[in-house]
């Protein structure tokens, strides 16, 4: 049996030559959606992180219910260590929990155990961990 399946391509990134920029277009492209948010932090007039943030409904894929779902923390490295990460964090569940959002799940990379430390600390958790075999 052929299964045969229809993309559609505004639901696709656009490719983009410099990844940096990509990110950059595809962030904006989010900002137009009702259930996303991203919040900056500043300081002195400077960009020096961001969180990304949006409600996901619910997946049986993941065997979850609704959930608020943070899918980027950045913080420049001169930034780090005084809070602000933390700050971001709990902004997005502040506006997740508002928006009706019962959980928050976030993905982390198994090296990154910097990121590991501040989640805990911020009260996360392990639920899940996801397994990858290279195929090339």
């Amino acid at each position: 049996m052929e299964t045969h399946y229809r993309f559609d391509q505004k639901r696709f990134m656009e490719p983009r030559p410099n990844s940096p920029d990509g990110y950059a277009w595809f962030l904006g492209s989010q900002l137009k959606e009702k259930d996303v948010v991203v919040f900056v932090a500043e300081r002195a007039g400077t960009v020096v992180g961001y969180v990304y943030a949006a409600l996901e409904p619910p997946s049986w894929k993941e065997l979850r219910e609704m959930a608020g779902f943070i899918h980027d923390v950045v913080v420049e490295d001169s930034s780090r260590r005084v809070g602000i990460a933390s700050s971001l964090v709990e902004t997005a569940i502040d506006w997740l929990r508002a928006h009706g959002a019962p959980r928050v799940i976030l993905w982390t990379a198994e090296q990154n155990s910097a990121a590991q430390n501040l989640f805990s600390r911020l009260g996360f958790r392990r639920t899940m961990i996801e397994m990858t075999r290279e195929l090339t």
